[in-house]
C-alpha cells in the first residue's frame, strides 16, 4: 500500500529549507493510542506511542531581540509575532505558538527572535494529535536553540499548559508524553496520575497497525471532549458523599460505582463506568502484550470501542461502521477508533499479508456507504521528538 502521507521532498520544498540554513532540527512524532482513550484526563492508564509520521521544525536565530517568524510550508502560511506583545487574535493554529512560547516564559526563560519553518506528514485531524506534536516540537526545538537545559518532562508539562491555557482544550498529559518520551518499537503504560511508565516490547509480526481515516471531523469534537470531562468531574463529585477520599476515576471500583447506580443520573453512570472499565482493560491489554497474546488484546480494542461509542459517546456513525466492518474479516483482531471521537481514524491490528485487499475493500465500502473516500496508512512504534 502506498502511503498516503510520506514527507514531501519537492524541489520547491527542498530549496526553501536549504536556503534556511537552520541552527536546529527537530523531528516530533504523532502518536497512537493502542487502549485508554478519555482516561488520561481522569488520571487513568493509557497505552500509547509516537509513530514514524511527523512534523519537521526548522529553527534559526534571526538576531532580533524579540521578533518571530514561524512558516508552515504544508499550507504556505506564515505567522509573525513579538515576544513582548503576544495575541490570541490570529488563526487557531497560532494559539498552540504563543502557548508554549508563554509556558516557556513562565518558567522564567529567556529567548530572542527566530525563524521557523515546519514541514509535516501528519495528517490532520485524524486523532493521532497534530496538536502535541506541534507544541512539543516548537518546545524542543526553542529549547535547543537557546540552550534552555529544559528537561524531556517539562517540555511535556509545558506544552499540555499551552493547550489547556491558550488553546482551551483541557486535555490530558497523554499526547504529549507519547510524543516525547517514546522508545521505538515500544509501547507506554502510562499512570497519568503519578506518570510512573513502562516501556513493553511491542513485537506484534506478523501483525501491523493499520489506520483509516474517515476524513471526517464533526463540529462536536472540541466542545464534547470539555464536557465529557465535566461529566466525569460531577460523577466523582458524586461518589465522594459515600467515598471522601475519591478524587478521580482512577481509584474508583466497579463495585463502588455499582453500589450506588441508582443515585446516578444515567448519562453521568455510563460515563464513569466507561472510564474505570477501560482502566481495567488496559492493564488488561499489557498482560496479553507480555504474554504475546494478541487475540485477547484484540477483544480489548473491540470492547473499548463498544464503550467509547454507547458508554462515553464520542464515537460517529463513520467509525462505528469501519469498526463492524472489521469484524467480518479474520485477519483483523481487533479495531476500535482512536482519538478525542467524532471523526479520525479508526486503528486495526491485521494481518500484514491481508493489508492492501482489505484497505481497497474498505474504501469500496465505505464511499458506497458515505460517498467519502477514505485514506488508509500503517503506523510503527517510534522514537519520540529528537533533534536531527
Amino acid at each position: 500500500m502506498q502511503n498516503q502521507y510520506s514527507l514531501a521532498q519537492s524541489p520547491e520544498y527542498l530549496a526553501q529549507i536549504g536556503q534556511f540554513k537552520a541552527d536546529v532540527v527537530i523531528n516530533s512524532p504523532g502518536r497512537v493510542n493502542l487502549i485508554g482513550e478519555h482516561t488520561d484526563y481522569n488520571n487513568g492508564f493509557v497505552m500509547p506511542t509516537a509513530i514514524d509520521k511527523t512534523i519537521q521544525f526548522h529553527l534559526r536565530k534571526n538576531g532580533s531581540k524579540s521578533l518571530c517568524s514561524i512558516s508552515s510550508l504544508n499550507y504556505n502560511t506564515t505567522y509573525n509575532f513579538d515576544l513582548n506583545n503576544t495575541n490570541l487574535n490570529d488563526a487557531e493554529w497560532t494559539h498552540y505558538i504563543i502557548g508554549v512560547v508563554e509556558e516557556i516564559k513562565k518558567l522564567g526563560k529567556s529567548l530572542e527572535g527566530f525563524d521557523c519553518l515546519m514541514l509535516s506528514n501528519l495528517p490532520m485531524g485524524a486523532g493521532i494529535s497534530s496538536s502535541a506534536a506541534l507544541e512539543c516540537g516548537l518546545a524542543m526545538g526553542i529549547n535547543e536553540l537557546f540552550d534552555l537545559k529544559l528537561t524531556k518532562l517539562e517540555i511535556v508539562k509545558l506544552s499540555q499548559l499551552a493547550e489547556h491555557n491558550y488553546v482551551g482544550t483541557k486535555c490530558g498529559i497523554m499526547d504529549q508524553f507519547a510524543s516525547v518520551m517514546s522508545v521505538e518499537n515500544h509501547v507506554i503504560k502510562l499512570d497519568c496520575e503519578s506518570l510512573e511508565y513502562e516501556m513493553l516490547p511491542f513485537a506484534i509480526e506478523p501483525y501491523k497497525l493499520l489506520l483509516l481515516n474517515t476524513n471526517v471531523s464533526h463540529s462536536l469534537s472540541t466542545s464534547e471532549y470539555n464536557v465529557r470531562r465535566e461529566e466525569c468531574e460531577k460523577g466523582v463529585a458524586l461518589l465522594k458523599k459515600w467515598y471522601p477520599e475519591i478524587d478521580s476515576l482512577r481509584h474508583v471500583s466497579l463495585e463502588q460505582l455499582r453500589e450506588y447506580k441508582s443515585e446516578f443520573d444515567s448519562t453521568i453512570y455510563a460515563r464513569c463506568e466507561y472510564v474505570v472499565e477501560e482502566n481495567l482493560r488496559v492493564t488488561q491489554a499489557a498482560t496479553a502484550l507480555e504474554n504475546n497474546d494478541l487475540c485477547t488484546f484484540g477483544k480489548l480494542m473491540y470492547a473499548s470501542h463498544d464503550g467509547l461509542q454507547n458508554k462515553y459517546e464520542v464515537s460517529c456513525k463513520e467509525l462505528d461502521f469501519l469498526t463492524e466492518f472489521s469484524k467480518d474479516n479474520e485477519a483483523i483482531l481487533g479495531c476500535r477508533m482512536m482519538g478525542g471521537g467524532f471523526g479520525g481514524c479508526t486503528i486495526n491490528l491485521i494481518h500484514q499479508d491481508a493489508v492492501e485487499e482489505y484497505v481497497a475493500s474498505a474504501k469500496e465500502a465505505y464511499y458506497k456507504k458515505y460517498n467519502l473516500n477514505l485514506t488508509a496508512f500503517t503506523a510503527m512504534p517510534s522514537n519520540g521528538g529528537e533533534r536531527v
